[in-house]
């Protein structure tokens, strides 16, 4: 058996669940699947997201989800809209609206849930 005709799942964690419910269902507009006992449940372009419940998180200094956006500028102005605030690294050159062009040609732009994950929207050159 392989894995590559499996459905993927995603795994975020938070210790501030009623924040992480109104972030990833109010904010970035995931539709909220189940509120289980160990995670909140969230369908994110057919793709489960279980944003597990835990009593403490170790926040990771680097991107632990991304979506893969048509247009970043339009992504980026709805979330800023919404109160999303989008990070600045020292020494990226990132656009006004927090946007840095990588040397792939991909555009790339963070932010953070309540928890302080870093999350990312990425448009690729191809798109």
């Amino acid at each position: 058996m392989t894995l590559s005709s499996a459905s993927l799942v995603a795994f975020v964690a938070t210790a501030k669940v009623p924040a992480a419910l109104g972030f990833y269902r109010d904010v970035l507009g995931l539709r909220l699947v189940a509120d289980e006992p160990f995670a909140l449940v969230f369908d994110a372009g057919g793709t489960m997201l279980r944003v597990t419940k835990v009593k403490e998180t170790t926040v990771a200094p680097y991107t632990v989800l991304g979506w893969r956006v048509a247009d970043i500028a339009m992504a980026v102005r709805e979330l800023a809209g919404r109160g999303v605030h989008f990070q600045r690294y020292d020494g990226m050159q990132q656009d006004e609206s927090a946007i840095w062009n990588s040397p792939s040609g991909a555009r790339v732009a963070w932010f953070k849930d309540p928890d302080g994950n870093v999350l990312s929207l990425t448009q690729h050159e191809a798109q």
